[in-house]
């Protein structure tokens, strides 16, 4: 800082004659009164500030800098000139504003004066911007970031800004009473319920906006865009929003954006805001902040005629899209088969070149969860395929006889095989005839040749019960040592502590088809590398095609033999689970590989795997 004095020649001469001189300034220093003020200002009270016309501009300042929020500045004294009289004093003052990550500095002046050896700051909304006239204002407007897609296989889009229609009532245009009133009769032609939303109406302030739903502008029903006008106070808002293609698309996997709850904004302030769209659920909230990107920010003075002047801009930075492997057409085609399937189920297709996930869809019975890559259930017999594996290992091979029985019994527990099981296969069989026919008490009767472990090891190696982080929410299945005979005998025939996701199944044929470990993959950017399993021989997945070729050409997957193109393996299966109310049910399960496709069709309850999953499975396949 410096205080400058303009003196008169004559001053001049004498010091030059006069031992003494002029040794300084002689009255008050006004620096510490711009000290004050440059206080006083960024602490948004000036009540310790002498003014000229002593009064105090506290409210005035809150005025003018309440459109820029909550944000404070940082307010500095640069300079202090005193003019030639040395009753009037100039102090430049340096502002910056944290508005954004580029911060708004700017310089403006305050004019002192010396009055009754006191200096007094002479007030002028100038000192807090320099295009500032009474009654002016400042106001920061945000400017709203571009939310990036989720890019699907071929460069596709899958989530982009579609045009949509938000719903609600304004407070502002009816009294408060009447905007319940019609809150509840909004939310009937909406057809949502109408006792909370009108209570969300009623909680809101005088201002608000309050949206009841919001639809995709292909689907509004015709009466709502017809009567929605006839009711006070509704307001029908057009706007953009990131959506897929169809509300069901992928959505429990891609999750969904919107505003932000009340825990949210709680839990994280800095981040989270009241009218933001972030993601809430699914990918759409895990990968928020490399989608959200960078909102802007416009600062302009708004004079008392409404005339508006930018001052500062920083424009916002659209969000980095995400980039998946979901093929839309596969995605759309399984979504279309599982739409008529009652009970809850999900069907997953891996491409096994790559181990990109092509397909994750789940069925209406899900209820939004997301069963295809995250669920857990016993796999049934398409588990045979890492039994079989395992007893390849063992020294068993694909002509070695096994004894199918109608039942057999370990430590007490029966077990049989399944009801329409063909007599014709019962016997003395090759185990390619029991893995093609499915017969449980085959495998069961081979345990003796497998060690503690070899399971275990059989389902790593084929990508099951080895958990890798993937970037999104994934089962890989749990396959444990038994602890017991019987457990060790169910858990061979896919039950027991045997669990799967349809995910996990797909990379069990995937695994096949591509001899060697498929590791599954979604999200392209994020990079996982495959765990240390007992690596699959070329010679063990040859057998494994082999044997699983055969459960479509003369076994329970023959529904498939004549699906154009290259040869199909598959594998059926069926696993008891006990139902709400203690009943018992069975899911039916299909695997099958076809070319460069692997795919698993899961149904939570039907009888077979044959009959319930694998209609799906082979319309799924001819779709193509």
């Amino acid at each position: 800082m410096s205080r400058t004095l303009v003196v008169a020649a004559t001053g001049l001469l004498l010091a030059a004659t006069s031992c003494s001189g002029l040794e300084g300034v002689t009255g008050p220093d006004p620096e510490p009164v711009a000290e004050r003020l440059a206080s006083g200002l960024q602490e948004g009270d000036l009540a310790e500030v002498v003014f000229v016309d002593a009064a105090d501009p506290t409210e005035e300042l809150a005025g003018i800098v309440e459109g820029l929020g909550e944000i404070e500045p940082s307010v500095s004294v640069q300079q202090v000139v005193e003019g030639e009289s040395g009753e009037a004093a100039t102090a430049t003052l340096g502002w910056t504003w944290p508005v954004s990550e580029q911060e708004w500095s700017y310089t403006s002046e305050a004019r002192l004066t010396l009055v009754e050896d006191a200096w007094r700051v002479e007030w002028d909304p100038a000192v807090v911007e320099p295009s500032l006239r009474e009654g002016g204002v400042l106001e920061q407007t945000a400017l709203r970031a571009e939310r990036g897609d989720i890019i699907g296989a071929g460069g596709r889009p899958l989530v982009t800004e579609r045009p949509v229609t938000r719903f609600g009532i304004d407070k502002t245009a009816v009294p408060a009473r009447r905007a319940v009133v019609s809150a509840r009769e909004l939310a009937v032609l909406l057809d949502i319920d109408p006792a909370p939303y009108a209570r969300r109406v009623k909680q809101a302030g005088d201002q608000a906006f309050v949206e009841a739903l919001v639809l995709r502008r292909a689907d509004i029903p015709v009466e709502v865009g017809a009567r929605y006008q006839q009711i006070p106070g509704a307001l029908a808002v057009r706007t953009d929003l990131p959506l897929a293609q169809t509300r069901e698309f992928a959505a429990p996997i891609l999750g969904t954006v919107g505003e932000p709850t009340a825990e949210m904004i709680e839990e994280d302030p800095d981040r989270y805001a009241p009218g933001q769209q972030v993601g809430l659920s699914g990918l759409q909230l895990r990968y928020d902040e490399q989608l959200v990107g960078t909102p802007g920010v416009v600062v302009a003075r708004v004079a008392s005629d409404g005339q508006e002047k930018e001052l500062f801009r920083q424009d916002a930075t659209p969000g980095r899209p995400l980039r998946l492997t979901l093929d839309a057409g596969l995605q759309q085609t399984a979504e279309r088969l599982l739409a008529d399937v009652g009970p809850a189920s999900a069907l997953v297709a891996i491409k096994p070149s790559s181990g990109a996930i092509l397909a994750a869809a789940n069925g209406p019975g899900t209820g939004g969860y997301n069963l295809a890559t995250f669920g857990q259930a016993p796999p049934g017999s398409t588990f045979k395929a890492v039994s079989t594996l395992a007893l390849l290992r063992a020294g068993a091979g694909p002509e070695t006889v096994v004894p199918c029985t109608g039942a057999v019994v370990v430590d007490g527990k029966r077990f049989e095989n399944y009801d329409d099981y063909p007599p014709g296969d019962l016997g003395r069989i090759p185990l390619r005839r029991a893995l093609a026919s499915s017969c449980n008490t085959a495998f069961i009767a081979e345990r003796e040749r497998l060690g503690r472990r070899d399971l275990v090891d059989a389902a790593a190696s084929l990508g099951m019960g080895v958990d890798h982080d993937l970037g999104f929410p994934a089962y890989f299945g749990a396959v444990t040592p038994a602890s017991g005979e019987t457990e060790a005998a169910a858990n061979l025939i896919g039950q027991g502590k045997v669990l799967a996701s349809p995910m996990a199944m797909a990379s069990v044929i995937a695994s096949v088809q591509a001899r060697r470990t498929v590791l599954p993959s979604l999200v392209r950017d994020h990079e996982v590398a495959q765990a240390e399993v007992p690596p699959l021989t070329r010679a063990e997945a040859a057998a494994l095609q082999e044997m699983l070729r055969g459960v479509v050409t003369g076994g329970s997957g023959s529904l498939l033999a004549d699906v154009p193109g290259p040869p199909v393996l598959a594998k059926t299966g069926t696993a008891e689970y006990v139902a709400d109310g203690g009943a018992l049910r069975t899911h039916a399960w299909m695997i099958g590989a076809q070319g460069d496709l692997a795919v698993a069709v899961f149904v939570e309850t039907g009888p077979s795997g044959s009959s319930t999953a694998g209609p799906v499975l082979e319309a799924f396949l001819r779709s193509r």
